[in-house]
């Protein structure tokens, strides 16, 4: 008999939830045929069957959170023997399944937010709890009084609510007593107002959020009760950036088999400014500021459904233009083809967003935590402009781009924000 486990999806991801089962009991499988949908906080993904035999056994439901290296289907080999003995070595599964706090990544948390991991070991919390938690100032050992209504007592994020508004209210709560430490630090936590219920009229439509909006929903909300968040903005002259593409493009192409668009020259120069400024390419944890060594540079896509993914190009600082227009193109392409990897939508350290690929001329995007800035491209316009010659200043109709660097006003301030805008506008101007 074999057995298929949920596998490890990412350093810092310890379970998924299976969201459909592609095989049922019973039913042939073949190698590498998908045998159930699984998502993440942070990707969809399947998980295919190594070996052929028919599905003997699936050992969870649809809409179950599995941690990493738990058994979740067993498949009966095809050679397998009336007895049961396996012609084929057996899949090695872990004694015990991976709990939080096996394996202990550092864990970055905003400042004033609670570690929730070493008060809970081997009380699994989904990352949508722990993201609520740390917003709403709820620490580790308040965490381990709320009783859970999950399976086998798991938290939940309506038990956390739940809990949250009993708080606020002052009502009562399903839990032991707190402590007069925890009772304070409840009393100091910021906390998210509910807005009172919507009213419906004739022909209005309901649209449910899916569980992809429902997480970006979430973070955003996160990111702007753990930062404050400050926009700078810079308009650049990329004339000559334009001139040298149009004349390049086609050459480009033909040499390296790769379209040469704006976003991997812009790419390019916003990672040159970056190791100028390291500081923007940074994260806090704590009263610490984590000065990151690799650029890895996010690049928010939009998926076709209308929902935003950032896949991360890893090294950035690394690649030539030939190399950044490739990992622009492949993990667009993949990103909207519903094709990434888990590892490939982690470790970012400094994002960028095209507003300008819909027309929009500048924007103020919300930081992606735990990063400390995010940069919005706005659109390349022809306008007319105020140029300085040998014979005095003209008016002449130049391609202009409006840059927007939000960033998190705890560790970054408005000069170095304007510095590293500043250096990013003189390389495009001066390509």
């Amino acid at each position: 008999m074999y057995q298929i486990v949920m596998p490890k999806l990412g350093e810092s991801i310890i379970e998924a939830t299976i969201t459909r089962w592609l095989k049922g009991v019973g039913e042939t499988i073949g190698e590498d045929d998908p045998v159930a949908e699984i998502a993440t906080d942070k990707v969809d993904s399947e998980i295919p069957s190594p070996v052929e035999g028919t599905v003997a056994e699936l050992l969870f439901k649809e809409g179950d959170v599995v941690p990493v290296g738990t058994v979740i289907a067993r498949i009966q080999l095809q050679k397998e023997s009336v007895a049961g003995v396996p012609s084929a070595p057996v899949q090695p599964v872990a004694e015990e399944p991976i709990q939080l706090g096996s394996e202990k990544p550092m864990v970055v948390n905003p400042v004033g937010t609670p570690d929730l991991e070493p008060a809970t070991p081997g009380r699994f919390l989904s990352p949508l709890v722990k993201t609520i938690a740390r917003s709403e100032g709820v620490g580790a050992e308040e965490l381990a009084t709320i009783p859970g209504s999950g399976k086998e007592g798991r938290l939940t994020k309506e038990d956390l609510l739940s809990y949250l508004a009993s708080r606020k209210s002052g009502a009562p709560a399903a839990q032991p007593e707190v402590s007069q430490t925890q009772a304070a630090t409840a009393s100091a936590s910021p906390v998210l107002h509910t807005p009172p219920a919507v009213q419906m009229y004739p022909g209005d439509q309901i649209v449910e959020m899916d569980r992809m909006r429902r997480l970006i929903a979430d973070h955003m909300v996160m990111s702007k009760q753990v930062s404050p968040h400050v926009t700078s903005f810079i308009e650049a002259d990329l004339t000559a950036l334009v001139k040298w593409r149009e004349a390049q493009k086609a050459t480009f192409e033909k040499q390296e088999g790769e379209k040469l668009t704006y976003t991997p020259i812009l790419f390019e120069m916003a990672v040159k400014a970056l190791k100028e400024f390291p500081g923007i390419n940074a994260s806090v944890n704590g009263n610490q500021i984590i000065l990151r060594k690799n650029i890895n540079l996010g690049m928010a896509t939009v998926l076709p459904n209308g929902n935003l993914i950032v896949p991360v190009i890893k090294d950035a600082d690394q690649k030539n233009l030939a190399g950044m227009a490739r990992a622009v193109n492949d993990l667009a392409r993949r990103a909207r083809g519903g094709q990434l990897l888990p590892d490939e939508i982690q470790g970012g350290t400094f994002t960028i967003t095209n507003l300008g690929s819909f027309g929009s001329l500048t924007g103020t995007p919300i930081i992606n935590q735990p990063q400390v800035a995010i940069l919005a491209l706005g659109a390349i316009r022809k306008v007319p402009a105020v140029i300085e010659t040998e014979h005095g200043d003209a008016i002449a109709i130049r391609h202009k781009m409006i840059l927007a660097l939000t960033y998190d006003h705890r560790v970054v301030d408005g000069g170095l924000g304007g510095m590293y805008l500043q250096k990013l506008a003189n390389y495009l101007e001066h390509f």
